[in-house]
């Protein structure tokens, strides 16, 4: 398998079957959008077809896990034709990433060494467990940047935490600490910031010397409800967000964003 074809991404895979992957766009805090994000819809694929592989860790390189998306892109499609293209064709690409995340046979580890944000946030939990440093912030702030919470956060969020939590999270677009989210049931394990990758890595040893089609298929089955859930909210949610992308608050947000100042929302 060719890993080296990936530009955001970085594979490594061990002699115990434990494959690395780490986000690795750190000067732009690992942001998932933008050119990251079709490297991610490909990766899972490729992993699934790896006999090589028996387990997986995802992790950020540099101080993030993934900021999520790309806002300086964002602010550079405000009000221009490449904006309405992308609210046409991101829809397609979204489905693809959660439905090649899910359909991986191999347990996939979240390493959440920095702050898991946006779409970010959503990555790392749509993992199958999850390990965040204590210093780290995680959660969905769509919301803040004048989108819906389009992209994945409104289908996992509510399963691990149920619905009053999840809105109380998404609707104000808050984000808690690795403590907080714990206590939540958003993330399994907490960790100094140091140890989160070892203990990650530990896990996934352990999973890899496991039977692997027990593994897989109980995998596969706690996933029903997951997969019942992506295919009854997604399109919605990100059809609304592709809206969203369209209006006078998102470009507000996006261009506060670029010019480091709070944004002036207006309800259009």
């Amino acid at each position: 398998m060719d890993y080296q074809r990936y530009q955001y991404l970085k594979v490594d895979i061990d002699d115990d079957g434990v494959c690395i992957v780490t986000l690795n766009r750190p000067d732009a805090l690992n942001a998932a959008g933008g050119p990251m994000h079709p490297e991610l819809e490909r990766i899972w694929v490729d992993i699934n077809d790896d006999p090589r592989i028996k387990a997986v860790v995802l992790t950020g390189e540099g101080r993030a896990f993934s900021a999520g998306g790309d806002l300086k892109g964002m602010a550079q499609r405000v009000g221009t034709h490449e904006n309405f293209l992308h609210s046409l064709n991101q829809p397609a690409g979204t489905r693809r990433l959660w439905s090649n995340l899910t359909d991986v046979q191999v347990p996939i580890v979240a390493a959440i060494n920095g702050d898991a944000i946006g779409l970010g946030c959503t990555l790392a939990l749509f993992c199958d467990i999850t390990v965040m440093a204590d210093t780290a912030r995680i959660g969905d702030t769509h919301v803040r940047v004048g989108l819906v919470a389009g992209d994945g956060g409104a289908v996992i969020i509510p399963l691990l935490v149920g619905i009053g939590k999840a809105k109380d999270m998404m609707l104000r677009g808050r984000l808690l600490s690795g403590t907080e989210a714990q206590a939540m049931g958003l993330v399994t394990h907490v960790r100094p910031q140091t140890a989160v990758l070892d203990e990650a890595k530990s896990i996934a040893r352990e999973l890899a010397a496991l039977p692997k089609y027990a593994v897989a298929w109980t995998k596969l089955s706690v996933n029903k409800p997951l997969k019942q859930q992506l295919n009854l909210v997604l399109d919605t949610s990100i059809a609304y967000e592709m809206l969203t992308v369209n209006t006078g608050d998102h470009a507000e947000a996006a261009r506060a964003f670029v010019a480091k100042r709070k944004p002036e929302f207006k309800g259009e």
